[in-house]
C-alpha cells in the first residue's frame, strides 16, 4: 500500500515537472511578445507607432463631424434599418 502511494506521488511529481516544458503545454497560452511586456512598455511602443504613422502622412485623425457620421452609420448598421417602435407613456 505504501509503495503504491509513493509511486503515485512520484508519477505526479514527474507529470508536474514535465508539464513545464513547452512541448507539453498543449491547450495553454504562453505570454510571448507584446503580451509579455508591461502595460507601460506596450503603451510606449504603440505610441511610437502612431507618431510614425502621422509623421509619414498615413495617419488620420477624425474631426468631430467625421466621428459623428461614423457613429451614426455604425448605429444604423447595428439596428439593420429598424426604427424605434417604443411608445412613450
Amino acid at each position: 500500500m505504501a509503495s503504491s502511494i509513493s509511486n503515485i506521488a512520484n508519477s505526479a511529481a514527474a507529470a508536474a515537472k514535465s508539464s513545464t516544458r513547452p512541448a507539453n503545454r498543449v491547450g495553454t497560452k504562453s505570454r510571448r511578445g507584446f503580451a509579455a511586456m508591461s502595460p507601460e512598455t506596450q503603451r510606449r511602443i504603440a505610441s511610437e507607432g502612431g507618431k510614425a504613422s502621422h509623421a509619414s502622412g498615413r495617419g488620420h485623425r477624425f474631426s468631430a463631424e467625421e466621428a459623428r457620421d461614423a457613429g451614426r452609420k455604425g448605429g444604423l448598421v447595428s439596428r439593420r434599418g429598424k426604427t424605434n417602435t417604443s411608445t412613450t407613456k
